[in-house]
Formats: C-alpha cells, structure tokens, sequence
C-alpha cells in the first residue's frame, strides 16, 4: 500500500529504513501522475521487501526543493538511507517493479 508521507515523518520512515523506499513525488493537477499512481499500487501491493510512499510537492514543496524536483512524476528510489536511482514520467508497471527490484 502506497501512504501519503509528510516532511516532518520523511526522516524516519524513508531515510531511516532498513528496506528500500520508492517515493512517488506528484499533484493532484497531473495528468501523467494519475496515470502512474494505479501502476505504483499494484507494484506496492506484489512487493513486502519495500516501502512505498508518496508525495503531493503542492503540500510538502520543501520535500520537492530538497530532492531537486524539477517535474512530475518523479520515482526517487532510496537504499540505505541514500538516493540509490531516479525515475522521471510514467512507467508500466512491470518498469516500476523491475526498478524497485534494483534496489533489493
């Protein structure tokens, strides 16, 4: 399942996991973004051995600033507590597992 991450809890729950977090960085007003968001579902949904969060960066601009967000949709792939890969646009599903499964 796919949770709506705020930057006060981005530390703990992204930064300070012991497993691999894709963070989905979009906005309600995206088309391309509400594309993607039903294929990170079903990705969240098959895979146990990552977490899965999203960002709207109209709410939490800050998060976006941060990580250098420059368009949505953006996939940001954490290992370890680092940046491990990036995705920009829309992605069949079978993309976003196989991304997700490089950091596994």
């Amino acid at each position: 399942m796919v949770k709506d991450i705020k930057t006060n809890e981005f530390e703990a729950l992204v930064l300070g996991s012991d497993k691999p977090v894709l963070v989905d960085f979009w906005a309600a007003w995206c088309g391309p973004c509400r594309m993607l968001s039903p294929a990170v579902d079903a990705v969240s949904e098959q895979m146990t051995g990552a977490d899965f969060y999203k960002v709207n960066v109209d709410e939490e601009p800050s998060l976006a600033q941060q990580f250098g967000i420059m368009s949505i949709p953006t996939l940001l792939l954490f290992k370890n507590g680092e940046l491990f890969d990036e995705s920009v646009g829309v992605l069949p599903e079978a993309d976003i597992k196989a991304f997700v499964e490089k950091a596994l």
